[in-house]
């Protein structure tokens, strides 16, 4: 990609944070969301949304389309925000998030909300789901792309693995799990929580995944890693990225007390000031 183009998903990115704040902020104190699990992906959706996904808002439920599953559902603001720039959402609809009769949930809902593939909620169950896609694709002999997005601390579930089994069984090259490796879960570190779930690169290699280590900020990185995860032609693809909970709003940065938290006025007018753009 040239520069010009590398720059534009950067302020894509940009502008999904800032709808990521403005979204945690507007829901209130009663239903407070989580800032800093959806600013980690921003970066990566931006990549996903507006470079690599073979997806129409035109003709959302077309056949050959590339699928999107948020299994770490508690950060969907990060995915609404996307949607609402692609185009599935409208302002209004952006806005009813968390509301009695709005049509965005707390967790995605793939029967409620426009551009949403999978519902996301019981962490542990998108790359199950993912598995059943891509089989699906390989059935139908039809060539899209799976990409499912899994939290590390999510990863302490059992049924990923078995999921990673099964993918390595049955060769799934058209899935991608993008592992957001910002180093927390909802109550304390991932390392304190389960320690046992490092070596983490080595886990994935041993179920004979194909795995990518990236800086899940760098936009260059990503862009990279996902078109060689496109372009494998063996196995299933595991991107391990590295990325900073709360990252682009230096009081939410690496303070886990954001994971579920609203943001005062003062605290949104900080956090948009911080990430900038237009």
């Amino acid at each position: 990609m040239t520069p010009i183009e590398i720059d534009t998903l950067k302020k894509k990115a940009v502008e999904i944070r800032k709808h990521i704040v403005e979204m945690c902020y507007t829901v209130g104190p009663e239903r407070k969301a989580h800032p800093g699990s959806a600013l980690s992906i921003a970066d990566i959706l931006a990549a996903l949304y507006f470079k690599e996904m073979n997806i129409d808002v035109n003709h959302p439920d077309k056949a050959d389309r590339d699928r999107l599953i948020l299994s770490k559902g508690h950060a969907c603001p990060a995915l609404y925000s996307v949607l609402y720039l692609k185009g599935f959402l409208t302002r209004d609809e952006l806005s009813s998030f968390r509301k009695i009769n709005g049509i965005l949930q707390g967790h995605p809902d793939m029967k409620g909300t426009p551009g949403v593939d999978m519902t996301a909620g019981s962490l542990g169950h998108g790359l199950a789901a993912g598995v059943g896609m891509s089989i699906a694709a390989k059935m139908d002999k039809r060539d899209y792309c799976v990409y499912v997005i899994l939290g590390d601390g999510e990863c302490q579930e059992g049924l990923i693995w078995e999921s990673a089994l099964v993918a390595s069984k049955y060769n799934l090259k058209n899935l991608v799990a993008i592992i957001d490796k910002n180093g927390w879960q909802s109550c304390d570190k991932v390392q304190n929580t389960m320690p046992s779930l490092e070596p983490f690169v080595q886990k994935w290699i041993s179920f004979n995944w194909n795995v990518i280590e990236i800086d899940g900020h760098n936009m260059e990185d990503i862009v990279s890693a996902l078109c060689l995860a496109r372009n494998h032609n063996a196995r299933p693809t595991a991107i391990i990225a590295h990325t900073v909970k709360g990252k682009g709003v230096s009081f939410m940065e690496n303070d886990n007390s954001w994971h579920q938290k609203a943001l005062t006025l003062c605290q949104y007018e900080q956090a948009v000031k911080e990430i900038g753009g237009a």
